[in-house]
């Protein structure tokens, strides 16, 4: 059964329904080739015919729904999701917290962002430290106060690195790791309080100092300590 979502009621109808199908597969309320039958869509969530359509539409073009002559629509299969996708990601959090994916995200920060750090540490410019500094100076104003600043302070650190490293391929990985840190930061502060600021902070004076070897180290270091919050956070919930 697919939940209608309670939005604010000016949300257009197909986006209403993109998100309440979307939630449904990702979270597995809906299994992969599963038939959706659009006429008791229309009926389940009073929309139109079009608004259904351009759901399916959406949806498609994530990865999520597939469509055949005489079949009709259907679930597609996770190996065709787009995981990466900015609200595939929010969906898969929409109602638990989903430990496979902190794990997995664990294993790409690992591999992106130390490298990010190195390379930041050839390339930056003063105006990638002074977003670096800015980032590192919200993040100890917030140390103690609430969380949703912490993690705003935080996201703008990671993100701010991964632009001072000028390369556009891994600039691509900004969205699963900014939406993805979000959720990530979300949970472990829920469960946790976390300090992190001075270690943040060694990675941006290894950058400042164009070191390296010193900024990939402190990086993975960083991380290494974000994926033991995350594993202390799961046993504390």
């Amino acid at each position: 059964m697919i939940r209608p979502m309670t939005e604010h009621p000016r949300a257009r109808a197909h986006d209403r329904l993109v998100t309440s199908l979307g939630t449904s597969i990702v979270t597995g309320r809906l299994d992969p080739d599963a038939n959706l039958d659009t006429v008791a869509l229309e009926a389940q969530f009073g929309v139109s015919r079009t608004a259904v359509r351009e759901a399916l539409r959406v949806l498609s073009a994530k990865g999520l729904v597939g469509a055949r002559p005489r079949r009709g629509t259907f679930v597609a299969p996770r190996e065709q999701w787009s995981l990466l996708d900015a609200d595939v990601l929010r969906w898969r959090f929409a109602d638990r917290v989903d430990g496979h994916f902190l794990d997995e995200l664990g294993e790409v920060r690992l591999t992106v962002e130390p490298t990010a750090a190195r390379l930041a540490a050839i390339r930056r410019t003063d105006r990638d430290l002074a977003d670096l500094e800015d980032a590192l100076t919200a993040m100890r104003r917030a140390a103690g106060g609430a969380a949703e600043d912490h993690v705003t302070a935080d996201l703008a650190f990671h993100d701010a690195m991964l632009l001072a490293a000028h390369n556009e391929l891994l600039l691509q990985m900004s969205v699963v790791i900014e939406v993805g840190l979000r959720l990530r930061d979300q949970f472990v502060h829920s469960m946790l309080t976390t300090e992190s600021a001075d270690k943040h902070a060694e990675v941006l004076l290894a950058v400042r100092k164009q070191r390296p070897k010193a900024a990939e180290a402190a990086m993975r270091s960083l991380v290494e300590k974000s994926i033991d919050d995350v594993e202390i956070a799961k046993d504390a919930s």
